[in-house]
């Protein structure tokens, strides 16, 4: 799989099954824009098994608010469509397969 944008509209679909994790950004954050080559990583590693989105804060502001977004990068792991853990800041691959490999 890749790394899949998705919207205020689409973001339900997309999280409501499986394993995702799912990546709060902006386009003008430093850290946001460090992880986003540990995400395309992560993505070859468990991408079978884990669904990796992005979902841009600025155009999105729906979906970051209905998750009360404060601090970007923040990546969520989602199990079916409900939150399983809260991720903020950057994290190192490594860290980010721990805390996914938990719920899958």
């Amino acid at each position: 799989m890749a790394v899949l944008n998705v919207t205020d509209q689409t973001f339900t679909e997309e999280t409501n099954n499986g394993i995702v994790l799912a990546d709060f950004f902006a386009t003008w954050c430093a850290p946001c824009k460090m992880i986003a080559p540990v995400l395309e990583e992560l993505d070859q590693d468990m991408g079978n098994q884990v669904k990796i989105i992005k979902i841009d804060v600025d155009q999105n502001q729906e979906t970051a608010n209905k998750f009360g977004i404060m601090s970007i990068p923040t990546l969520l792991v989602l199990k079916d469509g409900k939150v399983v853990e809260t991720l903020v800041g950057f994290k190192s691959k490594e860290a980010l397969a721990e805390s996914l490999n938990k719920h899958i």
